[in-house]
């Protein structure tokens, strides 16, 4: 593995635990506004997250490299809303999709094409998270200030295993 590829990597690794981070401290603004189902979604996500990083982990190992974990910043604690809260998880899913896909340039342009077969997983992981927040984007937008329709959705979130 190449050097490049093994310092984007061991990046992503960070930006993942940051992610899940990022999504702990979202479920505790969702708990401390009576929000446990979005609390609850953003906690599965975390937990989500870190198992991308431990994929990386895993990864970096079985190909004879050693993981450098990075610091972390702290992460936002508080938003104007939930579409606020959500509205960033999408815009931070849209980052970690763009870092996942510098990184399979890096790997293209290093001929390095396990490190491509394996990045396929997070690039299809990708879509679907990038999905799945803006949907729950859209549908905040579309509540305005409902508290019943917030209820609803809350319930949704809540049922995510």
């Amino acid at each position: 593995m190449s050097e490049q590829v093994f310092k984007a990597l061991n990046e992503q690794v960070g930006k993942e635990i940051f992610s899940a981070y990022l999504y702990l401290s979202m479920a505790t603004y969702f708990d401390s506004i009576d929000l446990p189902g979005f609390a609850k979604w953003m906690k599965v996500q975390a937990k989500e997250e870190l198992g991308h990083a431990m994929k990386i982990y895993d990864f970096l190992y079985e190909r004879g490299s050693r993981v450098e974990l990075p610091a972390l910043e702290k992460p936002k604690s508080t938003w104007k809303n939930p579409l606020e809260a959500f509205e960033a998880a999408y815009e931070h899913e849209k980052s970690i999709t763009k870092s996942i896909n510098n990184i399979l340039e890096i790997a293209r342009k290093e001929k390095d094409y396990a490190t491509e077969q394996f990045l396929a997983w997070f690039i299809k992981e990708q879509v679907e998270e990038e999905a799945q927040t803006d949907l729950i984007v859209r549908k905040l937008k579309k509540l305005q200030d409902s508290p019943t329709g917030l209820y609803m959705l809350d319930r949704e979130l809540g049922s995510r295993e």
